[in-house]
C-alpha cells in the first residue's frame, strides 16, 4: 500500500516521479470477474509487448475502495516509432520568416487581448513529419518533453485501439481495441489526464498547468469580450477541438454585423408605426368596425369584425415592412461573406497549426478498429501494397439499403408527427373559439385583446411541436449511431461524415418542417366560403386553417421564436447543468476525504466522458441555429441578435464544461470542418430561395406594392383603400349547412381576390390576383438572380487562401527542402569520412541540372559501392 500522504494531489507521474502518465484505464471487479480478468491480463501483456509501461493502483488505494487504475506510460522508443507511423510534424528549426501582419489601429483591440504567453504558448517553428531514422535532424532538447501531452495521448490511444485482448492461439477471433473492452465492461473508463486542478496551479513544477490557464483566461464568463487563446486550446486539446472553437468564435463575430443590421430594420418598423395606413384602416370604426368577416372554422366560429385584429396588424408591421426585403437581401450577401472569410481564416490556421500538408488520405490509411475486426475478407491495397480487410460490394449494398430504408422510415415518422400537430391545430381552433367567445379574459384591460383563439392555438401547437422535437431527437440519436455502426465505415473520417449527413437530415426535417408549413402551406389552400378545402377530405371536418388575420408572417415569427429560443435555452441547460449535477453527485464521497487522498486520476475519473461524438453534437447545435437565422430570417430580423447573445454564452459554456466538467479528450487532428462545410454552403444557397418565397408569398409586401402602383384610386402613391381592395364579398345565404354558423350578418367578407356574388364570374379569381401572382414570381426571380450574382462575384473576388499565407507556405516548403538536403549532405560527408575517405576535403557541389532527389540517389549508390 502506497502512502498517499507523500504524493502530490496533482501528480501526473508514476510513483517514481519521472515517467509521465499518458493514459489511464480503470476497472472494478464484478460477477463476471474471471472472464474479464483474463481479458485484462492478456490485453495489458500485449500492451507491454508493444513497449508501453504500466503501473496499477490497487482498489484499496482508491477513494471508493473498489476501483483499480492502470496508469500507462509511453517511453521514447514507442513515441518515436508511432510518431513516424502517424507522420506527426515536429519542429526542426525556429521560424525566421518575419511576421508583417500588423493591423492598422492595433491599439484599439488592446482591451480584447490576452497576455502573449497565453495566446502563443510556444514559439513558431519550421516543422516536418517525424522520421525516427533522422531523429538528430529535429530540435530534441529533452526526449521526455519533446512530444507534448496531447501528442503523447494521441499516440497511446492509437495503440490502445488496435491492441488485441486474446492470446496468440485465439488470434483468429481478431478481438481487439479499447472500445470493445469498454463496451463489454472489461474496463469502465479510458482517458488521458488533465495536468492540474482547474482552479489552482499544479504544485509539481514539472507540470504545465495549462488547464488552469485555460480556465482563468478562457472558460470564465467575465472574459466573454476577450479573444480566445486558440493556440493554447490547440496545444492542450488538439487541432480538431481548436478548429471548432475558432469557427464558433468567427461565427459569433460575424453575427455581430447581422445583428446590428437586423436591429436597425426592427427599429425602422417600430418608427414607421404612424405610416402604417392599412393598420389604421383596420383599427378604425368606420372601416374595420363596419367590415364583417367570414368565420374561420365551421359551425362553432362566428362572424367577426375586422377591427378585432387591430393589435396583430400593428405587431405584423414590426416585421413585415420594406426593411424586411432589404434585410433578406443583406443576409443572402452576409452568408456568402461569412463562408468566404471563414475559408481565409481556416487557411491561415492551417498554416499556423502545421496542417497545410495534412491530407485526409493519411487518415484514410488508418482503418477503424471496428472495420478491421468485422471484415474477414482481405485484398491488396493499391497504395500501400499490403493486404488489408475489405467489405464485399454485395454486403455493403445490402447494409446501405437497410440504412436508407431506416432513415426514410424515421423521416416519415417526423412528417407524420408534424401532420398530427397540424390536425391538432385544426381540431382545437374551433374548441378555443367556442370556449373563448364569452371568456372572462376578454374583459382584461391590457392582455385581453391579445388572448385570441389564433394565439392560443399557435402557442400551444408550437409548444407541443417543440416537445415532440426533443423526444424524437433523443430517439433518433441512438438510431443514427446504430445505423452508422451497421454500415461499418472504413475510416473515422468516413464514419463521422456518414453520421453527420444522417443526423443533419433528420434534424433539418425535425426542426424546420413546422416553420416550412407555416411559411409556405398554411393559408395557401383554404378555398373560399361555400367551397372550403379540407385536410383529409370533407369527411374529416378538419378545414384547412387560414392565416392569422394579421398575416402568416407573424405566426412564422412566433413559431421561429418558440422553437429557436426553446432549443437554445434547453441546450445550454442540458450542456452546463446536467454534467455539473452528475459530477457533483459522483464525487460526493471524495468531498469528505483529505485532499492528499484524492489523486489526479481519481479526480478525472469522477468527471464526465466527452466521448468520440462530443464535438459532433456541438457542431450540430450551431449548424441548426445557422439554419434558423438564414432560412427564415426575413420573418424575424431579430433572430441574429438572439443567436449572437446565445453564442456569446455558448463559447464560454462550452469552454467551461470542457475545462471543468469533462475528462480530457483524446487529441485528434482536423484541418477543416469536414462535412459541415458542405452543409453550411447548402443552407446558404437554400436560404436565398426560402427568404425570397417568404417575402413574396408569406408577407403582404407584394400585394401592397401592386395596389400602390397599379390599383390605387386617384393616382396617389398611398395605401388608402388597400383594405377594401384586398377583401372579397360573399353572400352568406349561399353558405352550406355544415359551414354555416349560428348567428347571421350580411354581407360577409374574406381575404382573397375574387369576383363578388352576382358577377358573371362570381367567386373566381380577379385579374388583380393574377397580377399579384406574376409580381410575386417576378420578385422571386429578380431577388434570386441579384443575390446569387452578388454571391458569386463576392466569392470570386475573395480568394480562399490569403496571398501572404500562400507566400509563407511556399517559402516554408522551400526552406524545409533546403534544410533536409543540407542535413543529408552533412550526413553523407560523415559516412564517407568514417569509411576512410578523409583525403577528400572538397565540399559536395549541387549542380542545377540535377534535382535534389537524384543527387541523393547518386550519393546512396556511392555509399553502397564503398561498403
Amino acid at each position: 500500500v502506497i502512502d498517499k500522504q507523500q504524493q502530490s494531489k496533482d501528480s501526473v507521474f508514476f510513483r517514481d516521479g519521472v515517467r509521465r502518465i499518458d493514459f489511464v484505464l480503470s476497472y472494478v471487479d464484478d460477477k463476471d470477474g474471471e472472464r474479464k480478468q483474463e481479458r485484462r491480463k492478456v490485453y495489458e501483456a500485449n500492451l507491454m509487448k508493444v513497449g508501453l509501461e504500466l503501473e496499477t493502483e490497487d482498489k484499496s488505494e482508491s477513494e471508493d475502495g473498489k476501483t483499480y487504475f492502470v496508469k500507462i506510460h509511453a517511453p521514447w522508443e514507442v513515441l518515436a516509432t508511432y510518431a513516424d507511423v502517424l507522420k506527426i510534424k515536429v519542429p526542426f528549426k525556429v521560424n525566421d520568416i518575419p511576421d508583417n501582419s500588423e493591423m492598422p489601429m492595433n491599439w484599439l483591440s488592446t482591451p480584447f487581448r490576452l497576455p502573449e504567453h497565453i495566446m502563443h504558448p510556444e514559439p513558431d517553428f519550421f516543422t516536418a513529419p517525424f522520421n525516427k531514422s533522422k531523429s538528430d535532424f529535429f530540435l530534441i532538447d529533452d526526449k521526455d518533453t519533446f512530444f507534448p501531452p496531447s501528442t503523447r495521448n494521441r499516440i497511446v490511444y492509437y495503440i490502445l485501439s488496435r491492441c488485441s485482448y486474446f492470446r496468440d492461439e485465439c488470434a483468429e477471433k481478431d478481438k481487439k481495441g479499447i472500445k470493445r473492452l469498454l463496451n463489454n465492461g472489461t474496463y469502465t473508463a479510458a482517458f488521458p489526464l488533465h495536468d492540474c486542478r482547474y482552479w489552482t496551479r499544479s504544485k509539481d513544477l514539472n507540470c504545465e498547468s495549462e488547464r488552469y490557464n485555460l480556465y482563468k483566461h478562457w472558460a470564465r464568463f467575465l472574459y466573454f469580450f476577450k479573444e480566445q487563446p486558440l493556440d493554447l486550446i490547440r496545444k492542450y486539446y488538439g487541432e480538431k477541438i481548436g478548429i471548432y472553437f475558432a469557427w464558433l468564435g468567427f461565427y459569433t463575430e460575424m453575427l455581430l454585423f447581422a445583428a446590428i443590421v437586423g436591429t436597425i430594420c426592427f427599429i425602422y418598423g417600430f418608427l414607421t408605426y404612424d405610416d402604417n395606413q392599412w393598420s389604421k384602416e383596420i383599427c378604425s370604426e368606420e372601416i374595420g368596425g363596419s367590415i364583417v368577416m367570414c368565420p374561420l372554422c365551421d359551425k362553432k366560429c362566428g362572424y367577426w369584425k375586422l377591427n378585432t385584429t387591430c393589435n396583430s396588424s400593428w405587431q405584423s408591421h414590426l416585421f413585415d415592412n420594406v426593411g424586411t426585403v432589404f434585410f433578406a437581401i443583406f443576409m443572402g450577401i452576409w452568408v456568402t461573406l461569412f463562408l468566404e472569410f471563414w475559408k481565409r481564416r481556416q487557411a491561415r490556421l492551417e498554416y499556423e497549426w502545421d496542417l497545410v500538408d495534412f491530407e485526409e488520405e493519411q487518415q484514410q490509411l488508418q482503418l477503424r478498429p471496428e472495420y478491421e475486426s468485422k471484415c474477414t475478407n482481405r485484398k491488396k491495397n493499391r497504395i500501400t501494397q499490403e493486404m488489408e480487410p475489405y467489405l464485399p460490394v454485395t454486403t455493403k449494398c445490402a447494409r446501405m439499403c437497410l440504412s436508407g430504408a431506416t432513415v426514410l422510415f424515421w423521416i416519415s415518422l417526423i412528417i407524420a408527427c408534424i401532420i398530427g400537430v397540424i390536425a391538432y391545430r385544426l381540431a382545437v381552433y374551433a374548441a378555443f373559439a367556442s370556449i373563448m367567445k364569452d371568456s372572462p379574459t376578454n374583459n382584461l384591460q391590457v392582455v385581453g385583446p391579445y388572448i385570441t383563439p389564433q394565439l392560443a392555438t399557435s402557442v400551444t401547437a408550437s409548444c407541443i411541436n417543440f416537445v415532440i422535437i426533443m423526444i424524437l431527437n433523443l430517439m433518433y440519436e441512438r438510431v443514427a449511431v446504430w445505423i452508422t455502426d451497421m454500415e461499418i465505415p472504413k475510416t473515422h473520417l468516413e464514419y463521422e461524415n456518414k453520421l453527420t449527413v444522417k443526423m443533419f437530415l433528420f434534424q433539418f426535417v425535425n426542426y424546420y418542417s413546422s416553420c416550412f408549413y407555416v411559411a409556405f402551406f398554411k393559408g395557401k389552400f383554404v378555398g373560399y366560403p361555400g367551397d372550403y378545402a379540407y385536410m383529409f377530405g370533407k369527411w374529416s371536418n378538419l378545414r384547412n386553417e387560414e392565416c392569422d388575420p394579421g398575416g402568416c408572417l407573424i405566426e412564422l415569427t412566433t413559431q421561429l421564436v418558440i422553437v429557436m429560443t426553446g432549443k437554445q435555452v434547453w441546450g445550454n441547460i442540458q450542456e452546463a447543468l446536467v454534467p455539473w449535477l452528475m459530477n457533483w453527485w459522483g464525487s460526493r464521497k471524495a468531498r469528505s476525504h483529505p485532499e492528499s487522498l484524492y489523486s489526479r486520476w481519481e479526480q478525472d475519473h469522477d468527471l464526465q466522458g466527452f466521448g468520440q461524438l462530443g464535438l459532433f453534437y456541438e457542431y450540430l447545435e450551431m449548424v441548426i441555429q445557422f439554419g434558423f437565422i438564414t432560412l427564415f430570417v426575413a420573418s424575424f430580423p431579430l433572430a441574429p441578435l438572439l443567436a449572437l447573445i446565445n453564442n456569446i454564452i455558448e463559447v464560454r459554456v462550452d469552454a467551461w464544461k470542457l475545462t471543468t466538467q469533462f475528462r480530457r479528450p483524446v487529441a485528434a487532428k482536423a484541418h477543416s470542418l469536414g462535412a459541415w462545410e458542405e452543409i453550411l454552403s447548402g443552407i446558404a444557397i437554400l436560404s436565398v430561395v426560402t427568404n425570397a418565397f417568404i417575402v413574396a408569398f408569406t408577407s403582404d409586401m407584394i400585394p401592397r406594392l401592386v395596389y400602390m402602383y397599379a390599383y390605387q384610386i386617384g393616382g396617389k402613391m398611398s395605401m388608402e383603400g388597400y383594405i377594401n381592395n384586398s377583401l372579397s364579398v360573399f353572400n352568406i345565404s349561399e353558405f352550406k349547412l355544415e359551414n354555416k354558423p349560428d348567428d347571421e350578418e350580411n354581407p360577409s367578407w374574406y381575404r382573397d381576390y375574387r369576383y363578388p356574388p352576382g358577377h358573371e364570374k362570381q367567386y373566381t379569381h380577379t385579374m388583380q390576383f393574377w397580377h399579384i401572382l406574376a409580381a410575386k414570381l417576378a420578385f422571386i426571380i429578380i431577388m434570386e438572380h441579384v443575390v446569387f450574382s452578388v454571391k458569386f462575384f463576392v466569392a470570386w473576388m475573395i480568394p480562399d487562401v490569403p496571398s501572404d499565407v500562400k507566400a509563407r507556405v511556399k517559402r516554408e516548403r522551400y526552406l524545409v527542402q533546403e534544410y533536409l538536403h543540407n542535413y543529408e549532405v552533412e550526413k553523407l560527408k560523415i559516412q564517407l569520412s568514417q569509411n576512410g575517405n578523409k583525403e577528400c576535403t572538397c565540399t559536395p557541389m549541387i549542380y542545377p541540372s540535377f534535382p535534389t532527389h537524384e543527387i541523393l540517389v547518386i550519393f546512396a549508390l556511392i555509399i553502397c559501392i564503398l561498403n
